[in-house]
């Protein structure tokens, strides 16, 4: 908070009330305190007001709740819907619409999702209880699996034989795309190649840690983008200002599991959604799609 103030002493009171709400966030998509430390060459976003020509999103409309009691909030996510208020979008995103859909004027989200990608994503309801749940995420404590799409399987990559990606990933600041440098790694992936249908295949991607573009990043690195990318493998800007691309990114938060910290029960969400790209059935030992179990 004091590094906020020094930087922007004009807007220290602002500043200070937004904090104070929980409506700054590090780029983990973690509320910071008056109390968190300053850490270098990361980014905080925060609530501005919205701009007078901000575009509109429509897929916001198809937002589904998975789940909801009086601690956490689970949705499927639609394609193209940001999650936290940043660049163009500040009304029109999954925190500010659920916000107001539901009145809950204390949500939080736990963890990030790229705007292209579709899935589950959670949110805390109560703010004294977030750090709780944060924690599952800061120590790895949650389990994640993706589906993503490519355009074709590493040569290498053998069916339902994971593989791990690691490489040093770096994102500086107002550089869209992240990329992978050399250096010891920081950035880990567990990839399962389920099925190949033409040109086309179907992973299981399993990240160990969080890093931007983490597993687009790693699929194109072992020569498999997926498809409907607009950075990788070379950047498309017609799919970056197309608000409805087709098709969209083709990478899905499928399941998200976790033990709760406040009940100990085991909770897992699985995407109700599908990848375009792939109309034919999941493989049948992937978590079959449908809502929580808890």
């Amino acid at each position: 908070m004091a590094h906020l103030v020094r930087r922007f002493p004009n807007d220290a009171e602002r500043l200070a009330k937004l904090v104070a709400l929980g409506e700054v966030y590090d780029d983990d998509g973690e509320a910071i305190t008056t109390t968190t430390p300053y850490q270098p060459h990361r980014f905080l976003y925060l609530f501005r007001e919205p701009p007078p020509d901000e575009p509109e999103v429509p897929a916001l409309a198809d937002i589904q709740v998975l789940y909801r009691d009086e601690r956490l909030l689970v949705v499927d996510k639609p394609h193209q819907v940001a999650v936290i208020p940043r660049g163009r979008w500040v009304r029109h995103t999954a925190l500010v619409y659920l916000r107001n859909l539901l009145d809950l004027p204390e949500l939080a989200p736990l963890h990030r999702l790229d705007r292209p990608t579709a899935g589950v994503l959670a949110f805390t309801i109560q703010p004294q209880l977030r750090g709780a749940y944060q924690m599952l995420f800061q120590n790895r404590q949650v389990t994640k699996h993706y589906l993503a799409v490519t355009a074709a399987p590493h040569p290498a990559a053998s069916s339902n034989v994971p593989i791990r990606i690691e490489s040093r990933i770096v994102k500086e600041r107002g550089v869209a795309r992240a990329q992978e440098v050399p250096g010891v790694p920081n950035a880990s992936t567990e990839a399962t190649l389920l099925a190949t249908v033409g040109q086309r295949a179907l992973w299981d991607l399993r990240p160990q840690t969080g890093k931007t573009h983490q597993l687009r990043l790693h699929l194109n690195s072992v020569g498999a983008p997926i498809l409907g990318d607009p950075f990788w493998p070379v950047e498309r800007p017609e799919l970056l200002s197309d608000p409805d691309p087709e098709p969209p990114l083709q990478l899905l938060a499928a399941l998200l599991a976790f033990n709760d910290p406040v009940t100990g029960r085991e909770l897992a969400f699985t995407s109700k959604r599908r990848l375009a790209a792939w109309p034919e059935e999941w493989p049948s030992d992937f978590p079959t799609p449908g809502g929580a179990r808890c």
